[in-house]
């Protein structure tokens, strides 16, 4: 789950309803991204609780995350085909 607080949790509500469920993949809490981050208590993410996806975005704080310019999804190749390759 490197795609940031907000896939996380989407996977974390996912998860919580999936019978058998094993472990759930994160690279970060949101901090900086979240006014509540995700907590590890004993080893586990709790499932959130709030509305929708139980997660509030801070605003204020990601402003100078935010991208503006004209972006294009990178594009890797693998050398020996030259077919597309997964990130």
């Amino acid at each position: 789950n490197p795609l940031g607080p907000v896939n996380l949790a989407a996977s974390l509500q996912l998860s919580a309803n999936v019978p058998n469920f094993l472990a759930q993949e994160h690279a970060e809490l949101g901090e900086g991204y979240l006014k509540k981050p995700f907590v590890v208590k004993d080893g586990y993410l709790e499932t959130p609780t709030a509305p929708g996806l139980g997660i509030e975005i801070d605003e204020e704080a990601i402003q100078d995350k935010l991208y503006t310019g004209d972006w294009d999804t990178p594009r890797w190749f693998h050398a020996d085909d030259g077919s597309v390759a997964d990130w």
